[in-house]
């Protein structure tokens, strides 16, 4: 057998040049006892919070590998719910970083956010139209609700009632009873998509944001259900038909789409709208905790502030304007006009100010600092968070800009990279900066402001770099000083490629004007200085028929290569400039190429998505390869060797090896097009820059890589990925209406199903051997040493059954239901006896009845019809009653015990307030007696 060749995995060591991803929301987060300092921020698929007065990263929450869709802190300030692409949320603990609980339920990305005021129940609503409740307390799915036919955009709980009130961008607002899990009431009042909405003044009023300038105010009126059964039906739809008539004045703003009785617990009118100053579709809608201060943005860099006028501030302002009203009907000899008076909406919702952000804003969040200030983050388009204070004492309030996030990343979209010859610096360069980052600390040591940056260099040394401009121009930058030195017109279009010269003395460069032109470095006298300093100076040029797009050196410094826009690559010999190959073959232009260490191979990559391998002897090509879904962006090959890295649209990065034509293998990471890449020097380092902002550095590693482990990798993540798409289990005699069961079909539920399987197997195995082992020792008449399964031994040498209850612990709790649900039902009878045998001895007793009821539940055709259960149903009947009413009474009596602590705490608490009080009014009536003195003294 010949020795297969050896190659090592890379793997991502970090990201960085990303402030915050645009993609979710932002939220204030309470960390180490501060609120309205640190802000939670996606970043791609982690959360950064940055503590916002220092501009400093104070907490990771790493993700997994999809990217974050919606943030949400609970309202105890201890955790945050994230919502991701694929469906999934976890929540996250604040204190310790870790993820806590995964909730796996929905099929596309999360939405919408929202836990209720106690912290008890998290919602989530998703692009796949559907809602659901989850409990955080038992790390479960309560159910799932149907009923939108577009994307969720926003989700609440109410406060008061178990009520839930959902929009999405089909139009519609629907109105949710959550004991019987239904929707009672949908709002119809808008023409397009509902982005936003947000619950004011107690909870008395809804305020609606959709695609135009208008946002739209609903009243609320909560109507006490009548459940007295022996009331006359004609009576019920007497008080149901006013409302209704009252609705219908409104212009059909508020028609029901519901079968059922109209205004049954709530009653929802529309008041009138407040206008915006955008012009465009709503983004976001929000307010503050206490519902202050309600806020809204558009697709603009303006924030529009507005405050909430509180109950006890309408009266004052109603009496204020009652009193101006008696005083003018006086003057004209009127009656008094008592119920003329009212507040128009816009005097109860007053506009604040507006807020100019530096750039498109994509959300905020608003928090109320105990000095009376309101705090704005606002999370913007381009890489940036602000943070805003608006001083509401003064006479005119005006946000003032308080700190602002950006060292840490570019503006817009980095084009170029470039490693220093020592591997420690790393250049990156976009439309307004180039930036120099330190390669083991992650820090930025150098922002230098520049053009449109499009190929970028080291110079030898790495104490000047060169960038080439989408306009045309060479910019040289000193790095210790920081400094643009020197800017020359180049070419008369972008100048897309540059490359250093093997011998190091100069570079060439390729533009949009058809030329190529080879430059050399030189040292001249410096105006302002003695010293003389490093300059570019043209010395050739080589005239194209088409635009070039990539130049390359061969190591030899022999032959040039250069790729031109009509989808070839020309080869030329660098002394005498005549033609040597032209390489055609692509159908689209090759976007970039490389040069192997010893000058035999050139790799090209196009537009096409292919890459070619060719020889530089003949220009015969070895081998086509598909290499990306989308067009192959960048390609480097690995320094001493054959292996090459490819950088394509398709957000993959893929390395390869020129010599057998093989994939090796992918590094997935970034979630959007990655537009180029670079090389260590010694190669133990990749960094790529991608459309979603952020860098990426990758790292060799000593682990070796089998080809064929990848493969198999591969398959099983493609079976694992199209396990998740598969058609989710129908449970018998469950109707596809409204409400369904919280969960999903995962790997995860199907591993823990087949765990219990074979727990099971494993049960009725040693059972049989159980009663052979007595049997043979009946026969002999002695006992027999009875051999033990090495897995129970391994548990402590405890019994098959208390093995299965083990297993049954460990599978999670918010996979529970849909384990139960893909586990054959040839294993439920074995179940339902285990079940029996557990709660009698009154272990984990809401854990075996939430498992027990649902099995019954799914399965009860087939345990009813079976003769053999109807013992064990009996039993289980008695033996669950019985000890559940236990466990309340335990739970009953533990509350009674906490509520009496409860108030013996209060009562010693308002003792000492009140002792400290009398003391403190003791020590002052001593301390003014001392004062009188002394002045009596001096009189």
């Amino acid at each position: 057998m010949g020795l297969t060749r050896q190659y090592l995995r890379y793997e991502p060591a970090a990201l960085f040049g990303l402030v915050a991803s645009a993609r979710a929301g932002v939220a204030f987060v309470a960390l180490r006892g501060e609120r309205g300092r640190y802000v939670a921020v996606p970043a791609c698929e982690h959360v950064f919070v940055w503590d916002t007065r220092k501009g400093e990263k104070v907490l990771i929450l790493k993700g997994l590998k999809h990217e974050v869709s919606c943030l949400c802190p609970s309202p105890d300030g201890l955790h945050l719910a994230v919502g991701y692409e694929d469906g999934a949320i976890r929540v996250f603990n604040l204190l310790s970083g870790e993820s806590t609980i995964t909730f796996n339920g929905h099929r596309a990305a999360v939405t919408a956010l929202q836990y209720d005021h106690l912290g008890g129940r998290l919602v989530s609503g998703s692009k796949d139209t559907e809602v659901i409740v989850w409990d955080v307390i038992n790390e479960s799915g309560l159910y799932r609700l149907r009923g939108h036919k577009d994307v969720i955009t926003q989700v609440l709980f109410l406060k008061e009632k178990n009520l839930l009130v959902t929009c999405a961008k089909d139009t519609l607002v629907k109105w949710w009873d959550l004991d019987t899990q239904h929707c009672f009431k949908t709002l119809v009042g808008h023409r397009a998509e509902v982005w936003g909405m947000a619950l004011l003044s107690q909870e008395k009023r809804l305020i609606t944001g959709s695609a135009d300038s208008e946002l739209r105010v609903w009243d609320l009126t909560y109507i006490q259900e009548v459940k007295d059964p022996d009331e006359p039906e004609s009576k019920k739809s007497k008080g149901s038909s006013s409302p209704g008539a009252e609705e219908n004045t409104e212009e059909n703003e508020t028609l029901e789409l519901d079968e059922h009785p109209e205004e049954r617990i709530v009653k929802c009118s529309k008041v009138g709208s407040i206008m915006r100053e955008g012009r465009d579709r709503v983004v976001t809608l929000g307010t503050d905790r206490m519902g202050k201060f309600l806020a809204c943005h558009g697709t603009d860099a303006v924030l529009e502030v507005f405050t909430v006028l509180s109950e006890e501030e309408v009266q004052k302002k109603l009496e204020k304007k009652m009193k101006k009203a008696r005083k003018k009907a006086k003057q004209n000899s009127e009656e008094e006009p008592e119920r003329s008076v009212e507040l128009s909406l816009q005097e109860e919702i007053q506009r604040v100010t507006n807020v100019k952000a530096s750039s498109k804003i994509k959300s905020f969040d608003l928090i109320l600092s105990p000095k009376g200030e309101l705090k704005m983050v606002l999370l913007l388009q381009n890489n940036v968070i602000e943070l805003y204070n608006l001083d509401l004492s003064a006479q005119v309030p005006q946000a003032v800009r308080v700190s602002r996030i950006t060292i840490g990343g570019h503006r817009s979209d980095v084009r170029t990279l470039a490693f220093s010859s020592d591997n420690i610096a790393i250049l990156s360069a976009a439309a307004e900066s180039v930036k120099i980052w330190n390669r083991s600390t992650l820090q930025c040591i150098r922002t230098m402001e520049c053009e449109y940056a499009l190929c970028s260099l080291f110079v030898p040394g790495d104490r000047q770099v060169i960038i080439g401009t989408k306009t045309g121009k060479l910019q040289l930058y000193d790095l210790a000083s920081g400094s643009l030195i020197e800017t020359l017109d180049a070419h008369d279009g972008a100048v897309w490629s540059i490359a250093l010269s093997p011998d190091q003395h100069g570079f060439v460069t390729g533009g949009a004007d058809k030329c190529v032109k080879f430059w050399e470095f030189e040292l001249v006298k410096d105006e302002s200085s003695i010293q003389k300093r490093l300059s570019m100076k043209h010395v050739r040029i080589l005239q194209l028929d088409e635009d070039v797009l990539c130049v390359r050196y061969s190591p030899n410094q022999k032959l040039l290569a250069v790729s031109l826009l009509d989808c070839t690559v020309k080869v030329f010999y660098v002394d005498t400039l005549k033609f040597f190959l032209s390489l055609y073959g692509h159908k689209l232009p090759v976007l970039c190429m490389d040069i192997c260490y010893d000058g035999t191979l050139i790799a090209t990559g196009s537009a096409d998505r292919n890459v070619k391998i060719w020889g530089l002897d003949f220009g015969d090509c070895h081998r086509s390869l598909f290499a990306h879904d989308d067009s192959v962006m960048y390609l480097q090959f690995v320094p001493k060797s054959h292996l090459f890295f490819t950088a394509g649209k398709d957000s993959k990065i893929k390395q390869w090896d020129a010599d057998k034509f093989e994939h090796i293998q992918t590094l997935e990471g970034h979630h959007q097009e990655v537009w180029c890449l670079a090389l260590s020097p010694s190669g133990d380092y990749v960094v790529s820059a991608s459309h979603d902002k952020s860098l990426r550095l990758w790292e060799r590693t000593r682990e070796p890589l089998i080809l064929e482990e990848e493969r198999e990798m591969q398959r099983e993540a493609e079976y694992e990925e199209s396990v998740a798409k598969e058609e989710q289990p129908v449970v018998a005699g469950e109707r596809q209406g409204e409400t369904g069961l919280a969960g999903k079909k995962t790997i995860e539920t199907i591993k823990a199903a087949e765990r219990i399987m074979e727990a099971i197997e494993l049960y009725r195995e040693e059972m049989a051997k159980q009663k052979e082992h007595n049997a043979i020792c009946k026969a002999a008449g002695k006992e027999v040493p009875f051999p033990v399964n090495p897995i129970l031994r391994a548990y402590g040498n405890i019994t098959p059954s208390a093995y299965v209850l083990e297993v049954f612990k460990k599978v999670k709790s918010s996979e529970l239901e849909e384990s139960l649900l893909v586990l054959p039902f040839s294993y439920v009878p074995d179940l339902l006896r285990l079940f029996n045998e557990y709660i009698q001895l009154g272990s984990d007793v809401e854990l075996l009845c939430r498992a027990l009821l649902f099995l019954l539940k799914i399965h009860f055709g087939q345990i009813t019809s079976n003769q053999m259960l109807v013992t064990v149903i009996e039993n289980l009947k008695k033996t669950t009653i019985s000890r559940v009413s236990e466990a309340r009474d335990v739970l009953g009596f533990n509350m009674a015990g906490l509520q009496f602590l409860k108030r013996e705490i209060e009562a010693k608490d308002e003792v000492t307030f009140f002792a400290d009080a009398t003391e403190r009014f003791e020590e002052k009536k001593r301390k003014r007696k001392k004062k009188e003195k002394v002045v009596l003294a001096v009189l």
